[in-house]
């Protein structure tokens, strides 16, 4: 496998780089796509009970903290399922309470005893904090008694070239999004339900995100990942009902009815070869994509919006938009009106020993109805034919179910898988 970096796993190490993501923001502002947001209010709120999780249709605010784990348990299938009952019932608490701004619960007011909250976001404001939460494959392997609850579109990804996956940065049995304008208190989430799962879960492995690099929602202008291109300008609209309910929520036709009104992340961190892709010329990097670098207009039209024209040649008869253009290979004109909503962060994580280059890319995420269907099938197109192939490749990756969110206070997380 190509030499990458090894990941900071230990939550002091995370929490060193989320303190110090904190103290540069505004040095990590210059890699956004220069995209001016309104500063956020002194509280910005985005509730945490309802239809669906927060975090998938919500505009994705500036910064991510995502992880993955492990439960740790080894007892009988019904002591585990106990266990793992406990656990959600814990979190779901735990981040109720920082979606609103408040501290872990649980503070006995002693002095002889740890606090229930780490303190770092104390008096802040949840800055727009999501918590998404999923479940993964490995859940359903028989020590909890759930094999035949697994949703079918649950299935392990096959591999999907251009990928050489880390095993260090793939899988997990829960997950946890938590995005915020405020690096800390996103940080403050992952880090507070590790400590609260200790013995019950480890962390697997874990990203920071920043400059969130595609836009999903129409107030948003959209962003630019760090190859310099605009990225997300005909994803789905979060606000779209239509389109969200056509290819992003979990309805009827699930085979496990614990999932209607969740969806399916797909998490992939995908390299950058920053370097190379700095000494090619513009001309090239313009045909890779398939738009304009500065305007973000497609090769064939002069605004951003502009629907991009497949069908137009040059004047040698060739398509103006090349047949390898990452924009042509990814629409969904051209894949059976397949789509899928992005939710993706830029990372930067120190430097690849082996040749001192930058460890950075793109933390892809997306959400959808049925991964086989849609990522799998558009992932299989752009892996055998796409022209940023000789830029990128796939190092990390994770699957989840993510349910429904709790309907209101005294419900939890999956409370309708392990209930």
């Amino acid at each position: 496998m190509t030499e990458f970096r090894a990941s900071r796993r230990g939550l002091l190490a995370l929490g060193g780089a989320a303190v110090a993501g904190a103290a540069t923001s505004g040095a990590l502002a210059g890699c956004d796509s220069g995209s001016s947001k309104t500063a956020a209010p002194v509280v910005a709120k985005v509730p945490f009970y309802g239809a669906h999780q927060a975090g998938i249709a919500t505009p994705a605010p500036a910064r991510l903290a995502f992880a993955t784990y492990d439960l740790t348990v080894d007892g009988s299938p019904q002591e585990n399922l106990a266990a793992l009952r406990q656990l959600l019932q814990t979190w779901t608490a735990a981040a109720a309470a920082m979606a609103d701004g408040k501290p872990v619960p649980g503070d006995s007011n002693t002095l002889v005893a740890p606090p229930a909250d780490t303190g770092e976001a104390y008096g802040s404001s949840p800055a727009n904090l999501t918590i998404t939460f999923g479940v993964g494959p490995s859940l359903f392997d028989g020590r909890f008694g759930l094999a035949s609850r697994r949703p079918a579109a649950l299935a392990d990804l096959p591999m999907l070239p251009p990928e050489n996956l880390d095993p260090a940065r793939s899988g997990g049995d829960l997950v946890v999004q938590a995005c915020s304008d405020d690096p800390v208190v996103a940080f403050h989430v992952i880090r507070n339900l590790a400590r609260l799962g200790r013995g019950t879960v480890v962390m697997r492995w874990s990203q920071l995100g920043f400059g969130n690099a595609t836009s999903n929602g129409a107030s948003q202008e959209t962003p630019r990942n760090l190859l310099g291109f605009k990225d997300g300008t005909r994803n789905i609209d979060g606000s779209d009902a239509q389109l969200m309910n056509q290819h992003v929520w979990v309805g009827d036709e699930t085979d496990q009815q614990w999932m209607r009104g969740g969806s399916y992340l797909v998490a992939r961190r995908i390299a950058m070869h920053i370097e190379a892709w700095d000494r090619d010329y513009l001309a090239d990097q313009q045909h890779v994509f398939g738009r304009f670098k500065y305007t973000g207009a497609p090769l064939t039209g002069s605004n951003e919006r502009d629907t991009p024209n497949f069908a137009a040649k040059d004047a040698s008869g060739q398509p103006v938009i090349p047949v390898n253009a990452h924009i042509r290979l990814a629409a969904h004109e051209n894949n059976g009106g397949i789509r899928i909503l992005r939710r993706g962060y830029s990372y930067t994580d120190g430097i690849i020993s082996a040749s001192g280059e930058l460890d950075a890319g793109l933390f892809f995420i997306a959400f959808q109805k049925d991964p086989r269907k849609q990522f799998v099938t558009l992932q299989r197109g752009l892996g055998a034919h796409d022209a940023l192939n000789e830029y990128i490749q796939h190092v990390g990756s994770g699957l989840f179910a993510c349910p429904p969110a709790p309907s209101g206070q005294g419900r939890y997380w999956a409370q309708d898988l392990v209930g």
